[in-house]
C-alpha cells in the first residue's frame, strides 16, 4: 500500500516543515502549522486552458501603452466609494466577515442590481432554492443573474468557459475543492490553489471576481496569509449582528485608496445604503448630558462626525479600570496621563470608560480633542453644548496639533448645523473664516481650550 506523504504548512506565511512545530520559524507565530497532504506537481495543471501560454518577453517600460480603466459602476454608491470608484475589470476582490454579518446578502444584492452585465453567483454553502428566497426578500429582479451551486473547481471553470459571465461571485472560497489536490475543502492548500486558478481566470478574461471568505475566531480571514497578498482588494465586513448597522472597510486596494468606509443598515429588505452616516452616529436627544462630545474624524476620504462618550467614576479597586470601545486603549491611557499632568484632573483613582457611538472603530488622532473633553465633561459633571464639536490631535505636552483636510471637516460640521468648532490654532492660519457661517475657534494648548469650553457650556 502506497504511503501518504504529509507536510506541515504555516497558515500565516506558508512556511513548510516535515514535522509539526509549535512556533513557525518563518513568521514566529504559535500553533499556525497545519498538516497537509503533499500534491503531485506534475499532474497539477490548469484544466481550463486551451493551450500552453506563450512566455512573456521583457519590454521597455517607455514602450508600454497605458490605457484608461473603464470601471463597472454599480447602484451601490457605498461599494463604489470603497472600491475607489467602481469595479475594475479583471480585479479579484476578497470580502471577509463574521458569520451572519451579511456578506452573501450584500453580494446577491449587488449581483441583482447590475442591469447590463451578465453575472454568475456560485454558491457552495446554499441551495438554489435558498438563494431564490433571499432574492425575493430583497425585492430585486434581474434577467441576467445566473446561479450555480457547485464546489468542484474544475466543473466551475468548464461552465465559465461556456457561459462567459461579466462578473463572478464565489461564495465561499473555503468551500471550493480542486480534485487534483488530496486535501479537504477549506485547507491551506485547497484555498491557495483554488484562489490561484480563479485569479488566473480573472486576469486572462478581464472579468472581476468576488471571493467571499470566512474569518477565524481571531478576526482574520481563514486560510493562508498569502491569499490576501494574491488578490487585488481586501474588504472587511464589520458590525454587530445584534445591531442594524454594518460597515465595510478596505484593508488593501491596488486600484484605489485604503481605509475607505461604507455604511449600511440591515433591514427586512436587505442592506440599505446610509448616505449621511454622521446623522446616525450622533444620538438624537433633547437634554444635554455630561460625558458626551462630538468629534470630527476622517475615514479614507470621508468626513464623519461622531459621538464620543465617557464615564468617569470612583474606582472600587486598588487599580482603576481603563476600558475603551472603538478607540485605541494605549492612546486612551496616554491622553489620561496628559489630562492629569497638563490639565490638573485627578483621575488616578477613577475608573474611565470610553465608547464611540455607532460601533465605529477609529484610528484618526484628530479624535483626541473630543475624547479629552468627553472625559473632562464626565469628571466635572458639566454638559458640553450639543452645538459645539472638536477636531484636533493632542500632544504629550498638552498642545493641540494641527491636522489635515481641515476644510472638509469644517464644512461637514457646518452642514450638520453645528454653531462652533474647536480646532488647533495652527489650522486657523490657513483657512478663510469668512467662507464659513460656523464659528471657528483655535487654541494652542489644551488648558486654554478647557477654560473656554467650560465657561461657555
Amino acid at each position: 500500500m502506497k504511503k501518504t506523504l504529509t507536510e506541515f504548512v504555516c497558515s500565516s506565511c506558508g512556511y513548510t516543515s516535515p514535522k509539526w512545530l509549535g512556533k513557525c520559524p518563518g513568521c514566529d507565530e504559535w500553533n499556525s502549522l497545519m498538516e497537509e497532504t503533499k500534491t503531485n506537481k506534475q499532474t497539477d495543471t490548469v484544466l481550463w486552458s486551451d493551450k500552453i501560454l506563450q512566455k512573456e518577453r521583457p519590454i521597455n517600460i517607455k514602450k508600454i501603452v497605458s490605457s484608461k480603466i473603464d470601471r463597472i459602476i454599480t447602484k451601490d454608491k457605498e461599494l463604489n466609494r470603497v472600491l475607489g470608484g467602481g469595479i475594475v475589470p479583471g480585479s479579484v476582490i476578497l470580502i471577509g466577515g463574521e458569520p451572519g454579518i451579511g456578506k452573501s446578502t450584500l453580494m446577491l444584492q449587488i449581483t441583482l442590481s447590475l442591469e447590463i452585465e451578465k453575472s454568475l453567483y456560485v454558491s457552495g454553502e446554499e441551495s438554489k432554492e435558498q438563494i431564490k428566497l433571499r432574492s425575493e426578500r430583497l425585492g430585486e429582479k434581474n434577467d441576467n443573474c445566473f446561479v450555480l451551486t457547485e464546489t468542484n473547481l474544475e466543473n466551475i471553470l468548464t461552465i465559465l468557459k461556456k457561459s462567459k459571465p461579466d462578473i463572478l461571485i464565489i461564495d465561499s472560497i473555503q468551500t471550493m475543492k480542486k480534485q487534483t489536490i488530496d486535501a479537504t475543502p477549506g485547507s491551506i492548500s485547497q484555498i491557495r490553489e483554488c484562489a490561484h486558478e480563479l485569479i488566473i481566470y480573472a486576469k486572462k478574461n478581464s472579468i472581476p471576481v468576488f471571493l467571499i471568505g470566512h474569518i477565524t475566531k481571531d478576526g482574520i480571514i481563514a486560510g493562508p496569509k498569502v491569499l490576501e497578498h494574491m488578490v487585488d482588494t481586501v474588504i472587511i465586513f464589520e458590525g454587530d449582528r445584534h445591531l442594524s448597522y454594518r460597515i465595510i472597510r478596505t484593508q488593501k486596494n491596488r486600484f484605489g485608496p485604503t481605509n475607505e468606509l461604507g455604511i449600511y443598515e440591515m433591514n427586512s429588505k436587505g442592506l440599505r445604503q446610509v448616505s449621511n452616516p454622521s446623522e446616525i452616529l450622533i444620538s438624537q436627544k433633547d437634554a444635554s448630558l455630561s460625558g458626551v462630545s462630538i468629534g470630527s474624524v476622517m475615514e479614507g476620504n470621508r468626513t464623519l462626525l461622531l459621538e464620543v462618550q465617557a464615564l468617569v467614576c470612583t474606582s472600587n479597586y486598588s487599580t482603576p479600570q481603563r476600558s475603551s470601545t472603538g478607540f485605541n486603549l494605549k492612546r486612551l491611557n496616554m491622553l489620561i496621563a496628559v489630562l492629569e499632568k497638563r490639565g490638573g484632573l485627578k483621575v488616578n483613582n477613577q475608573d474611565v470608560f470610553i465608547n464611540i457611538a455607532g460601533g465605529i472603530n477609529i484610528n484618526d488622532p484628530s479624535a483626541d480633542l473630543a475624547l479629552c473633553f468627553a472625559i473632562i465633561s464626565s469628571y466635572k459633571e458639566v454638559a458640553i453644548s450639543n452645538k459645539m464639536c472638536f477636531c484636533g490631535e493632542v500632544g504629550l505636552n498638552g498642545e493641540i496639533r494641527s491636522i489635515g483636510k481641515i476644510e472638509s471637516r469644517i464644512a461637514e460640521a457646518e452642514k450638520l448645523g453645528f454653531s462652533e468648532i474647536i480646532i488647533s490654532k495652527y489650522n486657523t492660519e490657513h483657512i478663510e473664516k469668512k467662507n464659513y457661517s460656523i464659528k471657528i475657534t483655535g487654541f494652542e494648548k489644551l488648558s486654554d481650550a478647557y477654560s473656554y469650553v467650560i465657561k461657555n457650556s
